[in-house]
Protein backbone atom coordinates (compact mmCIF):
# COMPACT_ATOMS: atom_id res chain seq x y z
CA UNK A 1 0.00 0.00 0.00
CA UNK A 2 1.25 3.43 -0.96
CA UNK A 3 2.14 5.71 2.21
CA UNK A 4 -0.15 8.93 2.19
CA UNK A 5 1.66 11.96 0.98
CA UNK A 6 1.51 15.29 2.85
CA UNK A 7 -0.86 17.57 2.02
CA UNK A 8 -1.72 21.66 2.84
CA UNK A 9 -3.73 20.60 5.64
CA UNK A 10 -1.01 18.64 7.12
CA UNK A 11 1.47 21.64 6.95
CA UNK A 12 -0.82 24.67 7.20
CA UNK A 13 0.54 25.87 10.68
CA UNK A 14 4.00 25.84 9.00
CA UNK A 15 3.28 27.79 6.34
CA UNK A 16 3.85 31.68 5.87
CA UNK A 17 1.19 33.83 3.79
CA UNK A 18 3.04 37.03 2.14
CA UNK A 19 0.36 39.72 0.91
CA UNK A 20 1.36 42.26 -1.66
CA UNK A 21 -0.01 44.02 -5.16
CA UNK A 22 -1.13 42.12 -7.40
CA UNK A 23 0.22 43.01 -11.08
CA UNK A 24 -1.93 43.39 -14.27
CA UNK A 25 -5.02 44.86 -15.32
CA UNK A 26 -7.66 45.98 -12.71
CA UNK A 27 -7.83 49.47 -12.16
CA UNK A 28 -7.91 51.39 -8.86
CA UNK A 29 -8.00 47.87 -6.93
CA UNK A 30 -4.53 47.22 -7.97
CA UNK A 31 -3.58 49.88 -6.96
CA UNK A 32 -5.21 50.28 -3.78
CA UNK A 33 -5.40 46.12 -2.48
CA UNK A 34 -2.63 44.01 -1.57
CA UNK A 35 -4.26 40.79 -3.29
CA UNK A 36 -1.68 38.49 -4.36
CA UNK A 37 -0.59 35.96 -1.99
CA UNK A 38 2.60 34.01 -1.58
CA UNK A 39 3.12 30.83 0.18
CA UNK A 40 6.29 30.08 1.70
CA UNK A 41 7.17 26.70 3.27
CA UNK A 42 10.47 25.87 5.13
CA UNK A 43 10.98 22.68 3.50
CA UNK A 44 14.37 22.23 5.39
CA UNK A 45 13.17 23.35 9.10
CA UNK A 46 9.65 21.59 8.41
CA UNK A 47 8.79 19.33 11.29
CA UNK A 48 6.03 18.06 9.87
CA UNK A 49 7.84 16.63 7.03
CA UNK A 50 9.82 13.31 7.34
CA UNK A 51 13.91 13.16 5.75
CA UNK A 52 12.72 11.54 3.09
CA UNK A 53 9.97 13.41 2.46
CA UNK A 54 12.00 16.63 2.07
CA UNK A 55 14.89 14.94 0.35
CA UNK A 56 12.31 14.04 -2.54
CA UNK A 57 11.16 17.50 -2.43
CA UNK A 58 14.52 19.31 -2.55
CA UNK A 59 15.19 16.89 -5.07
CA UNK A 60 12.31 17.20 -7.76
CA UNK A 61 11.05 20.63 -7.04
CA UNK A 62 14.27 22.45 -7.01
CA UNK A 63 13.15 24.86 -9.60
CA UNK A 64 10.41 26.37 -7.18
CA UNK A 65 12.53 26.33 -4.10
CA UNK A 66 15.06 29.26 -3.12
CA UNK A 67 18.70 28.11 -2.48
CA UNK A 68 17.95 28.23 1.37
CA UNK A 69 15.34 25.52 0.34
CA UNK A 70 12.23 27.66 0.70
CA UNK A 71 9.50 26.47 -1.11
CA UNK A 72 7.15 29.30 -2.50
CA UNK A 73 3.82 29.66 -4.23
CA UNK A 74 2.10 32.48 -5.58
CA UNK A 75 -0.84 33.04 -6.84
CA UNK A 76 -2.91 36.43 -8.22
CA UNK A 77 -5.53 35.21 -10.24
CA UNK A 78 -8.58 36.74 -8.21
CA UNK A 79 -9.00 39.90 -6.83
CA UNK A 80 -10.17 38.57 -3.76
CA UNK A 81 -7.15 38.04 -0.96
CA UNK A 82 -9.04 35.14 0.20
CA UNK A 83 -9.68 33.70 -2.67
CA UNK A 84 -5.78 33.47 -3.74
CA UNK A 85 -4.68 32.25 -0.29
CA UNK A 86 -7.18 29.12 -1.35
CA UNK A 87 -5.77 28.62 -4.83
CA UNK A 88 -2.15 28.92 -3.23
CA UNK A 89 -3.36 26.10 -0.77
CA UNK A 90 -4.72 24.16 -4.00
CA UNK A 91 -1.62 24.70 -6.02
CA UNK A 92 0.62 23.38 -2.68
CA UNK A 93 -1.40 20.02 -3.02
CA UNK A 94 -1.29 20.11 -6.70
CA UNK A 95 2.64 20.33 -6.29
CA UNK A 96 2.66 17.66 -2.99
CA UNK A 97 0.88 14.99 -6.01
CA UNK A 98 3.28 16.35 -8.64
CA UNK A 99 6.28 15.18 -6.05
CA UNK A 100 5.71 12.63 -4.75
CA UNK A 101 3.91 10.57 -8.04
CA UNK A 102 5.54 7.06 -8.53
CA UNK A 103 6.84 6.96 -11.15
CA UNK A 104 6.41 3.58 -13.51
CA UNK A 105 9.79 2.36 -14.33
CA UNK A 106 10.95 1.82 -17.76
CA UNK A 107 11.44 -1.92 -19.10
CA UNK A 108 13.57 -2.24 -21.74
CA UNK A 109 12.21 -4.12 -25.39
CA UNK A 110 13.77 -5.50 -28.36
CA UNK A 111 12.19 -4.45 -31.56
CA UNK A 112 10.09 -6.66 -33.56
CA UNK A 113 11.48 -8.36 -36.47
CA UNK A 114 8.46 -6.62 -38.52
CA UNK A 115 9.87 -3.13 -37.62
CA UNK A 116 13.32 -3.84 -38.11
CA UNK A 117 12.40 -5.41 -41.60
CA UNK A 118 10.11 -2.09 -42.54
CA UNK A 119 13.34 0.26 -41.27
CA UNK A 120 15.65 -1.72 -43.07
CA UNK A 121 13.01 -2.17 -46.59
CA UNK A 122 12.57 1.92 -46.06
CA UNK A 123 16.44 2.47 -46.16
CA UNK A 124 17.49 0.33 -49.11
CA UNK A 125 14.49 2.55 -51.04
CA UNK A 126 16.06 5.55 -50.24
CA UNK A 127 19.73 4.32 -50.99
CA UNK A 128 18.05 3.37 -54.20
CA UNK A 129 16.15 6.72 -54.85
CA UNK A 130 19.43 8.63 -54.24
CA UNK A 131 21.36 6.21 -56.45
CA UNK A 132 18.68 6.89 -59.47
CA UNK A 133 19.55 10.61 -58.94
CA UNK A 134 23.29 10.46 -60.02
CA UNK A 135 24.88 10.85 -63.18
CA UNK A 136 25.61 7.58 -64.55
CA UNK A 137 29.61 6.19 -64.53
CA UNK A 138 31.33 5.83 -67.64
Amino acid sequence: MDRKFPDAKTVIHELTFVTSRSSGPGGQNVNKVNSKVTLQLDVINSAVLSEEEKEIILKKGRNRLTTDGVLILTSQDSRSQHENKQLALEKLDQFFREVFKKTKSRKATSPSKASVKKRLDKKKSLGEKKKLRQKPKL
